[in-house]
């Protein structure tokens, strides 16, 4: 055999070789499969929402970062907007804001928002400002957006608090709306899109003593704007 043949046929194998066992990225990507790659891919996604805003989020930046396949993204997510929901969803599920028990209903909302406080405004920031080419091409807005990632048929942290507060006898027990109990996270909320940082503590009393509870009518609450 010539040199050229054993070139020829060097090549023949190398190449051979590759085709059999797939790249490295194609390998990672079949070790890993069903909930694991979900997993793994809604985490790149999520990166590359981080660093590149909506307009990067695409699926060759996705496939890339997770280690997989434009087509292996598209069997699962059809459309950009559905993966780009199902990577927040993802992320903002894996953050659940812990909801206090202490017997007391004021305690229990200025514990809740503390802990919102802890981690919530970053991601609210980021997606608000991330995010503003994806609402403006899909028109919707952070309200859809928020509605869309909540659990369905979860109680809100605030609702899960006044239901305790109404057992306790704490509170009377008459329709509220979802406005009125949510209130507190709404308020939060706009502290945080106005100032792009963390409500502080004073911002935080108010929002429960000055607002919320004389809204409620707890027992024993002065009016709001009074002393």
């Amino acid at each position: 055999m010539t040199a050229e043949h054993e070139r020829t046929a060097g090549g023949r194998g190398t190449n051979s070789g590759r085709t059999k066992g797939g790249s490295t990225r194609e390998r990672g990507a079949s070790r890993r499969r069903g909930p694991q790659l979900d997993d793994a891919i809604l985490d790149a996604a999520w990166d590359v929402l981080v660093e590149r805003g909506y307009p990067g989020f695409t699926f060759e930046a996705v496939a890339a970062r997770a280690g997989t396949s434009r087509p292996v993204l598209y069997r699962r997510w059809p459309q950009r907007e559905d993966l780009l929901l199902a990577a927040v969803t993802k992320h903002w599920r894996s953050q659940p804001i812990t909801v206090p028990d202490t017997g007391s209903l004021r305690d229990d909302a200025l514990g809740l928002l503390r802990n919102a406080d802890i981690g919530r405004p970053r991601m609210i920031t980021l997606m608000s400002v991330q995010l503003v080419d994806y609402f403006r091409e899909t028109g919707t807005s952070f309200s859809d957006l928020r509605d869309a990632v909540h659990p369905p048929d979860r109680a809100t942290g605030f609702e899960t608090i006044v239901a305790r507060a109404v057992e306790r006898g704490e509170l009377p027990d008459v329709p509220r709306s979802s406005r009125v109990l949510n209130l507190p996270f709404d308020l939060f909320r706009h502290e945080v899109f106005m100032t792009m940082r963390p409500v502080p503590e004073e911002s935080i009393a108010e929002i429960v003593d000055e607002v919320w509870l004389p809204l409620l009518k707890l027992p024993g609450t002065p009016p709001a704007g009074s002393g």
